[in-house]
């Protein structure tokens, strides 16, 4: 059922006009970048897009500009599992797992996930409440745990995922391990989940 419901998500994502996709994409960003929690963060985790993905690639600089730290994840296919590393300008990215670029220089820069004040996060499919169905393969599911969160002696760290409309929907299945998100920005809307603790 996952298989069929993300194939359909990423279908109808693929479908929209580049011309479309970046006038969301703007609007998404222009709603995150005013979202109170969004600016009270110093240090962020982020994703570099790939495909038709939420293109955040216009939005990492901006972030360095503000004087934020910015932290992205590098997939380690073996162990399933994402590592973060902080980057310092949108040229140290290279091409990794997948072809997905991520951060080329790491000695000295890993950070942990007790460092990070808000998560920005991707995904198919998502629903009002907080739902999310991802890629596949569990990785964010993983590194937000409550295991995660109690070896990293953390409570609750604000995740925000970004989406396209056409991306929400009612029948998003959801397992106990499968973390959800507080906010879904979307090129209209900013919907603020049942489970949110973030202003």
């Amino acid at each position: 059922m996952k298989q069929k419901l993300r194939a359909h998500l990423l279908k109808k994502r693929d479908a929209i006009p580049p011309d479309r996709k970046k006038l969301k994409d703007a609007s998404i960003k222009k709603r995150l970048f005013a979202l109170e929690t969004f600016k009270k963060a110093a240090c962020l985790l982020m994703y570099v897009s790939f495909r038709s993905e939420v293109n955040t690639r216009s939005y990492l600089q901006d972030v360095l500009a503000l004087g934020k730290r910015l932290v992205l994840p590098v997939v380690d296919p073996g162990r399933k599992v994402l590592h973060l590393y902080e980057i310092k300008d949108i040229s140290e990215l290279v091409p990794g797992y997948m072809g997905i670029p991520e951060p080329g220089v790491r000695a000295g820069r890993q950070v942990f996930l007790n460092n990070i004040d808000l998560v920005v996060i991707p995904g198919t499919g998502f629903n009002l409440r907080g739902s999310r169905l991802g890629y596949g393969g569990g990785y964010y599911d993983r590194l937000l745990s409550l295991e995660a969160k109690k070896l990293a002696r953390v409570d609750h760290i604000p995740t925000v995922a970004l989406a396209y409309e056409e991306q929400i929907g009612d029948h998003i299945p959801d397992e106990p391990h499968d973390i959800k998100v507080d906010i879904i920005i979307t090129d209209k809307r900013i919907i603020k989940c049942p489970s949110t603790v973030v202003p």
